[in-house]
């Protein structure tokens, strides 16, 4: 670098000139281009770490990839604010060793990993078992450290969830372990800058209240839209898609259905665009049922579809610890018993038209790599949908409330 002159002398860039283009995850189409002006993302950075009450004492591990909008608002601009030491993990595969090693204090992640983290646990010792030694007093705070340092979270201050909605049982799971797991809510257009509960503040099944600077509201069809300083430019070449985005008065609609209760923080209900109809005319909201059936131990990933069927119905891929026993027979009669007994548990919870038909475990295992998944794990329900397209009518056919791919 020494060798060369700069290609201009004292650069110095207008806050609100474009800084980058970060793209959307895709899942539930096309990415798109989010231009971002370097005031939005330095407005993000700094209301982020005030919200989470960073300092220069945190560790973090970074394991997204660092294109992804969490990474950049974070690895890129707080660490660099804050002066907080930053580890970077190996792989996937070497994840848990990583954290072992960066000991954070600060973990946000993904609602996949903290799944994958409570179903290793579960593995080695189970529910009902834990449940037992968590309500002896002598050995309580000892079994939920000891679970906590074997994961690596053992010093962590503050953990959080976001990017998809995260079951209320693996949260509170977690916090009766002692780890108070927070969930937040950002997208791409906004910098990963929106919502965020508190501690001592935080309520199940809810992602917080708005951020400093944060307006929020819901609109009459029940849509989020929010606007704040964060917010994005537009998106990049496509002047029409950001001007359906933007309301007359400058709100991003989010295409997120929420709710806000009396303390201003704010509930996911749905995603607009992962509504379905029923061929009985009936629209169904995917993501809570799917919630419902993610509390169920063997089962990592779900996907509640039905569109212009009777009745939905759920494909489950299965935990990893019990995909390599899907062809013993055994064990398939326990699971088919136990998914019977959740599909009557869950049916007894939603309206008539939203009660599943039937569960098909699926042998396939829906990956980054094949593209079931985005970079963060998020499914990608398009791809999931089609996929499997030209076995649903056979499935509906069968009449089975359980069936194996």
């Amino acid at each position: 670098v020494a060798k060369y002159p700069p290609l201009e002398e004292n650069v110095q860039r207008d806050a609100d000139e474009l800084a980058t283009i970060v793209y959307t995850s895709g899942s539930t189409g096309k990415p798109k281009g989010v231009m971002l002006s370097f005031y939005n993302m330095a407005y993000a950075a700094e209301g982020g770490m005030e919200v989470l009450g960073v300092s220069s004492e945190e560790r973090m591990l970074s394991y997204l990839p660092l294109a992804h909008v969490f990474e950049r608002t974070f690895v890129e601009l707080a660490s660099l604010y804050a002066g907080f030491h930053l580890y970077f993990a190996e792989s996937l595969d070497t994840f848990v060793q990583d954290l072992q090693r960066a000991q954070p204090t600060l973990f946000l992640s993904v609602p996949r990993l903290w799944v994958k983290f409570q179903h290793g646990v579960l593995q080695k010792l189970p529910k009902k078992k834990l449940d037992r030694l968590l309500k002896i007093p002598v050995v309580n705070k000892l079994i939920k450290k000891k679970i906590l340092k074997g994961l690596g979270l053992d010093k962590v201050k503050l953990a959080g969830s976001g990017s998809a909605p995260l079951a209320s049982d693996v949260l509170d799971w977690y916090r009766n372990l002692g780890l108070e797991l927070l969930e937040g809510y950002g997208m791409s257009e906004n910098f990963a800058y929106s919502h965020m509960s508190k501690p001592g503040r935080s309520r199940t099944g809810y992602v917080g209240e708005s951020a400093p600077g944060v307006e929020t509201r819901i609109s009459p069809e029940g849509e989020i839209q929010i606007k704040s300083p964060a917010t994005m430019m537009g998106y990049y070449k496509d002047e029409e898609k950001t001007r359906e985005t933007f309301t007359e008065d400058g709100f991003l609609k989010t295409g997120d259905k929420g709710e806000i209760d009396e303390m201003g923080r704010l509930k996911i209900t749905g995603r607009i665009k992962e509504i379905f109809k029923t061929s009985k005319g009936k629209y169904i909201a995917p993501a809570p049922i799917e919630n419902r059936l993610m509390s169920h131990d063997a089962i990592e990933m779900v996907c509640v579809s039905g569109a212009n069927q009777t009745q939905p119905h759920a494909l489950v891929m299965l935990a990893e610890e019990s995909r390599p026993k899907m062809a013993d027979e055994a064990f398939r009669k326990e699971i088919e018993e136990s998914f019977k007994k959740l599909i009557a548990d869950v049916n007894k919870t939603v309206d008539p038209h939203e009660q599943l038909a039937f569960i098909t475990v699926m042998s396939d295992e829906w990956s980054i790599e094949n593209s079931f998944l985005t970079p963060t794990m998020k499914l990608k329900r398009n791809v999931v949908e089609d996929a499997y397209q030209e076995q649903v009518e056979n499935w509906y056919a069968q009449r089975q409330p359980v069936i194996w791919q």
